[in-house]
């Protein structure tokens, strides 16, 4: 073994050791059997396979300088690298045999880290143009590019069926919602409103698909082209849409001029889960929630920290997996935790 090869199983074993539990808090009543499965490290995105008995999520942890997609047990162990280690990656999805998983890589447009955004004019979000969606083995091996295209091409994820692929791209000019098919062909685009469609994620049926997005007008709206132009996004007001997954019955589901992320359909197809700041005032502070697809019953679920975020659920909804800082013992750390999900 060589010593890079060394340095990556190193990596690996110190941050997979396993669930530890976590002291339940009393205002968290929709979550039950607490635990956090990983420790050190930016962990996020944590998304179960259809078996609910592994996850896929992306890390910057030593020895890599940026995001790189690694694969875990439902209880932390088993902690598996399965990007190239190149470039900065994001949004791991499994297909639904568990067989492939799908990621956005900007390795295509070199191998080193892309280098952060300038945040002298306030927080935003980079906007790589060399983003492109690949699929590969379980494993990481048989690399296949998915999408080849001169602009961001990123934020994917599978439809139940393993037949197709949504995903959020600039190809025509602004950040909207495609679907694909699962080899990458047949592309065709479900959102076109002005401003930032992300995030999307079909529902465990696949009827529909869940997403944030921004509808600046006026001087905001210039600000947004402007920032875009930069290759950068400005996340200051998100909602929450639902739509059908052949593009029809757009609906806002939030209307809380906040900063609203991170969606997902319980299977029930009744309600999302999300994270948001719409509790802070100064807006830096996130929190999951809990809301009706016609957007009544908004019910906060974590209040630890100053930050949860990228929920799941379960196929079975019953459990729910997210990343927050809770506990961290650095600055910037994140970790992935997993709950039972009490209806």
């Amino acid at each position: 073994m060589d010593r890079r090869s060394f340095l990556k199983l190193g990596a690996v074993a110190a941050l997979g050791l396993g669930a530890t539990p976590v002291a339940p808090d009393p205002r968290e009543r929709r979550l039950a059997n607490l635990r956090q499965l990983t420790a050190g490290g930016q962990n996020a995105e944590a998304y179960f396979d259809t078996t609910g008995t592994r996850l896929i999520f992306q890390s910057t942890r030593p020895p890599y300088g940026c995001d790189q997609i690694f694969t875990m047990k439902d209880d932390g162990t088993d902690v598996r690298l399965v990007s190239t280690g190149k470039g900065r990656t994001t949004c791991g999805f499994f297909f639904p045999d568990g067989k492939r998983i799908l990621y956005a890589t900007t390795h295509f447009g070199g191998e080193a880290c892309p280098p952060p955004p300038e945040r002298t004019g306030g927080y935003v979000w980079p906007i790589y143009p060399s983003y492109e969606i690949v699929s590969a083995d379980a494993d990481g091996g048989n690399v296949t590019r998915l999408t080849n295209h001169d602009g961001y091409d990123a934020e994917g994820a599978v439809s139940s069926d393993g037949r197709h692929i949504v995903f959020t791209s600039l190809r025509e000019g602004d950040l909207d919602l495609y679907v694909m098919d699962a080899d990458g062909k047949n592309v065709r685009r479900l959102t076109d409103g002005p401003g930032y469609d992300g995030g999307p994620f079909f529902s465990w049926d696949g009827r529909f698909v869940v997403f944030r997005a921004s509808r600046p007008e006026g001087a905001a709206l210039d600000d947004y082209r402007a920032l875009l132009r930069r290759g950068l996004v400005r996340p200051g007001v998100l909602e929450i849409y639902l739509v059908r997954a052949d593009g029809t019955g757009l609906t806002q589901v939030t209307r809380k001029g906040a900063a609203s992320f991170a969606p997902f359909l319980h299977p029930n197809n009744q309600q999302i889960v999300f994270s948001s700041n719409i509790h802070d005032p100064s807006g830096r502070t996130f929190a999951l929630y809990l809301v009706n697809v016609d957007g009544s019953g908004l019910e906060r679920l974590t209040f630890a920290d100053s930050f949860a975020s990228f929920p799941m659920f379960s196929r079975d909804g019953k459990r729910l997996v997210f990343t927050a800082n809770r506990h961290a013992s650095a600055p910037r750390e994140q970790n992935v935790f997993i709950a039972d999900w009490v209806a």
